[in-house]
């Protein structure tokens, strides 16, 4: 190799890395960031399902309330980041997920006699987060995260002390992240948990929103 070859080489070496550098590093220049998502509920949808077996082989006289029809909305969350350093950033999520059903009363021979729509529970969730991002890159960034706060359950049905709304500890924690970038906007997939109970006899939710999709901005 000739000493001019060499130097263009050098040369363009070190221009193709600067440039990839300040890509990377224009990439986490935006301190802020937010974003609105989607997670499952299959916690929820294993739990409380329409009744597998009625019964059928009673008098007419005999009733009995079945819970059917059950509708899971899943769970919408807004989550908020502020960032700290390249690799670690703190916020806060707000998690909102539902379920409803109708009260059904059945006969003994399992016929319909009365239906009540309406019923219903639901899941907010408050609390801080913190992220830390273990890859950057400008079109991908990898992560896992952590949260700590409070579940609020409520909605039509009463515990056994006769109150409508409660409250429990939540957690959420994101085993793995990974966001596709396009400038200020991005798309992300998580896999994770959502854990919200008040004792061991009260449990809101356990692993809920195991599966995460969302989209966002920087700024």
């Amino acid at each position: 190799m000739t000493k001019r070859s060499f130097v263009i080489l050098l040369i363009s070496s070190i221009a193709f890395t600067s440039v990839f550098a300040e890509n990377k590093w224009d990439h986490v220049t935006w301190r802020n960031e937010i974003r609105v998502g989607w997670g499952d509920q299959l916690f929820e949808s294993l739990m409380w399902h329409n009744p597998t077996y009625i019964v059928n082989t009673m008098p007419t006289t005999w009733q009995q309330v079945y819970h059917e029809n059950y509708h899971h909305d899943q769970h919408i969350w807004l989550e908020y980041q502020w960032r700290f350093k390249e690799w670690v950033s703190f916020g806060g999520m707000l998690d909102m997920s539902e379920v409803h059903w109708d009260d059904v009363t059945r006969n003994g021979a399992g016929a319909e006699i009365a239906r009540e729509p309406g019923h219903y529970f639901y899941n907010l969730v408050i609390m801080p987060t913190v992220r830390f991002t273990y890859f950057h890159h400008p079109y991908v960034n990898l992560y896992s995260g952590l949260g700590f706060g409070v579940g609020i359950n409520g909605g039509t049905e009463t515990d056994s002390r006769g109150k409508y709304t409660d409250a429990g500890v939540a957690i959420n924690f994101t085993l793995f992240g990974v966001s596709a970038n396009y400038q200020r906007w991005f798309a992300t997939f998580d896999i994770g948990g959502m854990y919200s109970l008040k004792n061991a006899n009260t449990i809101f939710m356990a692993s809920s929103r195991i599966l995460n999709v969302g989209i966002g901005a920087r700024f």
